[in-house]
């Protein structure tokens, strides 16, 4: 090939006008999905790097551990589900978690610890119901692991600038031992993600309210990212749009450029 051969990818302005909105909603979606995160870090009187803080030391040096436990269980149950139960929808699925945080907040420590593999298996679960809604197979082990990768966003505590992305970029392959490396992967940063989870449930007086809370922004925000998720890569299979192309400019809609004033 030479250099006359290579081609520029095509810009935003050659994008059809339907694709062109559908990536701009998929970039409001995006920005729009810490609210609800903030709003319980109001609750609990905090701020999310401190919240971890609060938790014993036997509980922070066992998170890892107990996420990526919480991670290999619901990556088979929630596949296992499919057989027996109907995806459902998400304001459904929402509800669901909510109850679990109220009661796992309840009983302080011990119940949100118990509780925690339950809801990251619905959460999970969740996850491909939406898949299934935009035409991905998901009992596909590709489309498994993507639904898994869902979970290497930042979660709704942390971010409050809509520029994490990294998680849409990486690329899924499948090798022998994948699943379990791409868990140990994502684990560690889930981890934090799911101390911040527990320490709001521990909340004195407040914790069933706060793990209600919690579960509530936890489930809509991953819900969201997975109809980002998935909603790029049915653009560019539906659209013929070269995925990398859909990335390259969700990345400019949702973090634009700084200009010199």
């Amino acid at each position: 090939m030479t250099q006359n051969d290579v081609k520029d990818p095509p810009d935003m302005g050659e994008l059809d006008p339907e694709t062109r909105a559908a990536l701009q909603s998929l970039a409001r979606r995006f920005k729009s999905a810490d609210g609800i995160g903030m709003q319980v870090l109001a609750l609990v009187g905090g701020q999310a790097e401190n919240l971890i803080g609060k938790l014993p030391m036997s509980v922070r040096q066992g998170l890892d551990g107990a996420t990526r436990s919480a991670l290999e269980v619901a990556f088979n149950a929630a596949s296992r589900s499919r057989a027996s139960v109907s995806d459902r929808a998400d304001w459904l699925n929402t509800v669901v978690t909510t109850a679990m945080g109220a009661a796992g907040g309840a009983g302080g420590l011990p119940t949100a610890l118990a509780e925690l593999p339950v809801t990251t298996t619905v959460l999970l679960r969740a996850i491909q119901g939406i898949a299934a809604d935009y035409k991905f197979d998901p009992t596909n082990e590709v489309v498994r692991m993507q639904c898994l990768q869902v979970f290497s966003a930042a979660g709704p505590l942390a971010r409050d600038d809509g520029t994490d992305i990294a998680f849409l970029t990486t690329r899924i392959t499948l090798t022998g031992p994948a699943v379990h490396g791409l868990i140990a992967r994502i684990a560690p940063r889930l981890a934090v993600v799911m101390g911040q989870k527990l320490a709001t449930q521990t909340v004195p007086v407040i914790g069933a309210v706060a793990g209600a809370a919690t579960n509530y922004a936890f489930t809509s925000y991953y819900q969201e990212m997975a109809r980002v998720y998935f909603g790029l890569r049915a653009l560019a299979r539906d659209g013929d749009v070269d995925v990398e192309v859909l990335l390259r400019e969700f990345r400019l809609l949702v973090d634009p450029p700084k200009t010199l004033k």
